[in-house]
């Protein structure tokens, strides 16, 4: 792909190889279903069936191949005649409506296409080590541009679902679910400990929710789902959730668990904020996501979240909205999380907040995760966060003590700092000084004498 003219940069590199990758998918899929059921129809016309155009490897190439791909191809899915009934033909039409053929150069395209020709993905050996290979390409993607906001770091993802533990039945929901690691790892996690069956199986991935705004994610998520074993992902939406009013959300549109990495540091669309109350507006996307998270719980139901450092000692509308979530929910526990978790793609520093909705926070556990000793200056693109690196706070976690990591800090205090959940690590030294404008005026006027003194000295 990188010979051809037309591809520039890694993020449209993934997204060619994955559009390919879900049509050799589906088909090997449907290969299946028509072993099963005699009577199983694509939804696909037939000459634009992976098996049809793609499979020879002696087949079209060149000019001749370019041409189907961009004037037929890429039309006849973006205008996929939908059914009600035929959610396969929903799925392929989403995938396509916003997905693009980079490529110029069709002898290239069928080297591509006939590398993917080797993998058959029927065959759970095959679909087991592409999966790992998949994953390999989401992880680069964070250094792709703007596309590395899509991907969470997959030890991170495995210990907010690890710790949250989704149960076979809950509604599970990402509403902002990028490549779909949280959901994926859900499944794992799920299948696990309580699938049996295949009707237990069904409800798994009936149970199973993600939307994602933007078209690559939501192909890369979709694709992500079909590696990993769920027959109809059409639980994999393309949407907003913020472009609906929150009072239009019904209580039937309320989930047991939602395990999610909003987007933040970016702005809403315009007119976004006023689907919420006054009070909560704002065009911060990770605050209008909380405020979302905590309507869409169920009493009694979970959350685990990433959230900016910003949230917890942001003022103003993010206070309303702290002081909502520890007003409705028991905000039990938040893990500071070491710097460069999202590098290279952010480099502020995150957190993991964890909460029950049904009934007020009364005290908060914090745990100050430490950077690994042969980590001075945080995480990098080489030396990326480790599964290993969460199990010390997997072993606190059901029998908390106070250490020189975790500390607990009760509703009083964060009330007494007006909602700052920017609490330091009592046990390690660390404390925070709280100066008036008039010290901090002086302390500059003091130090701006030091130094025309050191200037003055130096002439």
């Amino acid at each position: 792909m990188r010979k051809d003219e037309g591809v520039d940069g890694d993020a449209q590199r993934l997204s060619q190889l994955v559009w390919m990758l879900f049509l050799k998918i589906f088909d090997d899929k449907e290969r299946e279903l028509e072993l099963i059921d005699e009577d199983y129809t694509s939804p696909i016309p037939e000459e634009y069936r992976w098996r049809n155009w793609a499979a020879d490897p002696e087949g079209m190439t060149g000019e001749e191949l370019f041409e189907f791909v961009d004037n037929d191809l890429f039309p006849a899915l973006k205008e996929l005649e939908v059914f009600d009934t035929d959610s396969n033909a929903q799925i392929v039409k989403n995938v396509f409506t916003d997905t693009y053929n980079y490529m110029k150069n069709g002898t290239l395209i069928r080297q591509v296409v006939n590398k993917i020709n080797d993998v058959n993905f029927n065959k759970t050996d095959d679909r087991h080590q592409f999966g790992d290979v998949y994953e390999k390409l989401l992880k680069d993607l964070q250094s792709a541009g703007n596309a590395g906001e899509y991907y969470t770091p997959r030890p991170l993802t495995r210990f907010v679902v690890e710790m949250v533990d989704p149960k076979l039945g809950d509604k599970v929901l990402d509403p902002a679910c990028g490549t779909g690691g949280f959901l994926v790892d859900t499944l794992t996690h799920v299948r696990e400990n309580d699938v049996k069956t295949k009707k237990d199986e069904e409800l798994l991935e009936s149970s199973v929710r993600g939307v994602e705004l933007k078209p690559l994610p939501h192909l890369l998520a979709t694709t992500n789902f079909m590696l990993h074993d769920v027959e109809n992902p059409h639980t994999i939406e393309r949407g907003d959730m913020l472009s609906r009013p929150l009072t239009e959300y019904k209580p039937s549109d309320r989930v047991d668990v939602i395990v999610a990495n909003p987007p933040f540091g970016g702005s809403v669309a315009d007119g976004t904020e006023k689907n919420f109350p006054s009070k909560f507006r704002t065009r911060e996307t990770a605050d209008l996501f909380l405020v979302l998270f905590i309507h869409l719980l169920k009493d009694g139901g979970r959350a685990g979240i990433v959230l900016p450092d910003g949230t917890l000692f942001g003022e103003g509308v993010k206070t309303e909205i702290k002081k909502h979530l520890l007003e409705s929910c028991n905000l039990h526990t938040i893990i500071r999380l070491p710097s460069g978790v999202f590098n290279p793609y952010a480099g502020v520093n995150t957190n993991l907040l964890f909460f029950t909705k049904g009934g007020p926070t009364k005290k908060i556990w914090y745990y100050h995760m430490p950077l690994p000793d042969h980590l001075k200056n945080g995480y990098t693109k080489t030396k990326p966060i480790k599964s290993s690196e969460f199990e010390p706070i997997k072993e606190w976690w059901n029998d908390r003590e106070e250490n020189e990591f975790a500390h607990k800090v009760s509703i009083d205090e964060v009330i007494e700092k007006n909602y700052n959940l920017d609490f330091k690590n009592q046990n390690n030294g660390e404390s925070v000084i709280t100066l008036s404008s008039t010290q901090i005026t002086n302390i500059i006027e003091e130090k701006e004498e030091e130094i025309l003194k050191l200037i003055n000295n130096l002439l």
